[in-house]
């Protein structure tokens, strides 16, 4: 995006003229920008001058080209490179830039723009930026001032004052000379102002706009504010009317006569355009009258002097120390007393129990011992039904298999069937037919 040398200074002129074509200067605003509107520009220290007015456009171009030459090896005459830079801004001695100023840069590839509406209570005031390129292949930086030293405008504020919203629009391409140079042409034909003034641009995101979605090369969108020094013209009241304002709350296209001036180049969303009267606008401004709840006026803060009295903290240290620790060893020592020197032992128990609770404690506890002690020596008599009854060919009773006094506790549980005495075999069939008894 190419700039000329006079708009990247901000331009104050007023546009006479309709269209591109034939744009010219008044004679008053011609003296007004040969006397504010020039750049110093001083190679020795990199530190350029730029004098804006108050409440007119203010636009600065950062050019790749004019930076690439601060960044080694340094290009030879002729030769192109196309190393991808990067801008960051900011006021002297601050991390950020004043609030009226704002910064876009689409791509390393692309030229840096700095714009923004001066504000009038920094008229006369040099205000100091800092430019920081940066190489984002060599990693080179190189730093740059730029001196804004905003003047006085003789007719700041301008009476009446419009906003459009462009809806195909892009903030870094309507800041372009050209682009805005013909909207500000096609507002002229339409307004008929003696004096018109860009003084603000804004992009949509910035006023809680939406980012589009990547198709079909949707725009942003961008707020261009203007003023004039005469009324607004009928075409840009008839948005006010009833039919157009129900139109608009109905979300449709409200019908304006001068749109066809603008359609050729710039989508207006007219529901969005705002008009504002300077002239009628009444002061809001109320004065304080002190009461509950509102504090004296102190004056302004006085931080205190440098020559302060050191101050010792090592007393403070040993009490911040040293009476919780005296308060744990306090209560230390009484549980200390409490648990060791407290304990009152088998002989006290004793002597304090009745006899015959004593008696009746060792009772239980011998008759406990006996039962263990028998419960080792117990012997268990062979269970019933594990023995046989009847033979199991004659059907005799079969006598018990252990006299009274075997020990049974040797026992297993089962025997097999060898073991059985008096056990009738049975015969078994073998291989060849034949039974064996």
């Amino acid at each position: 995006m190419q700039l000329p040398h006079w708009w990247e200074l901000g331009d104050p002129c007023a546009w006479t003229g309709q269209g591109r074509g034939t744009r010219k200067m008044s004679p008053a605003t011609t003296g007004t920008f040969l006397l504010t509107v020039y750049t110093i520009f001083s190679r020795v220290h990199s530190d350029r001058n730029v004098y804006p007015s108050a409440g007119v456009l203010f636009v600065h171009v950062l050019e790749r080209e004019y930076f690439k030459g601060e960044f080694p090896p340094y290009p030879k005459p002729g030769e192109i490179s196309n190393d991808p830079i990067t801008f960051n801004t900011n006021l002297m001695g601050y991390p950020d830039r004043p609030g009226w100023l704002r910064y876009i840069q689409r791509t390393p590839y692309s030229d840096g723009v700095l714009y923004g509406s001066p504000t009038a209570e920094n008229v006369g005031k040099p205000t100091v930026i800092e430019i920081t390129a940066y190489n984002r292949r060599t990693f080179e930086t190189a730093r740059h001032n730029l001196i804004i030293n905003i003047m006085s405008a003789e007719d700041f504020p301008l009476p009446y004052q419009a906003e459009f919203f462009i809806k195909n629009m892009n903030v870094e391409e309507m800041l372009a000379s050209e682009v805005l140079g013909d909207f500000l042409g096609a507002v002229k034909n339409v307004w008929q102002p003696e004096r018109l003034n860009a003084i603000n641009i804004t992009s949509a995101l910035d006023r809680g706009g939406r980012v589009p979605l990547p198709i079909n090369d949707m725009k942003e969108g961008v707020y261009v504010m203007v003023g004039a020094d005469v009324p607004f013209s009928s075409c840009l009241r008839e948005v006010e009317n009833p039919q157009n304002q129900l139109r608009c709350s109905q979300e449709m296209e409200p019908v304006i006569t001068c749109d066809k001036k603008f359609r050729t180049q710039f989508y207006i969303d007219w529901c969005k355009i705002s008009l504002v009267d300077k002239t009628k606008q009444v002061s809001t401004y109320q004065e304080v009258i002190r009461g509950e709840g509102i504090l004296p006026d102190g004056g302004e803060y006085k931080p205190p002097s440098d020559s302060l009295k050191s101050r010792d903290y090592y007393t403070d240290f040993l009490i911040t120390l040293a009476v919780p620790s005296a308060v744990a060893l306090v209560l230390f020592l009484i549980l200390a007393y409490i648990m060791c020197c407290r304990r009152e032992g088998v002989e006290k128990r004793n002597m304090q129990t009745p006899d015959i609770q004593l008696v009746h404690h060792s009772a239980i506890q011998k008759s406990t011992k006996e039962l263990r002690d028998m419960s080792k020596n117990r012997e268990i008599a062979w269970p019933l039904s594990t023995l046989p009854v009847f033979h199991p060919v004659t059907g005799e009773i079969i006598p018990p298999l252990h006299a009274d006094n075997y020990e049974s506790t040797n026992m297993p549980l089962m025997q097999t069937q060898q073991n059985l005495p008096h056990q009738t075999q049975i015969p078994q069939q073998q291989t060849t037919g034949k039974w064996y008894p």
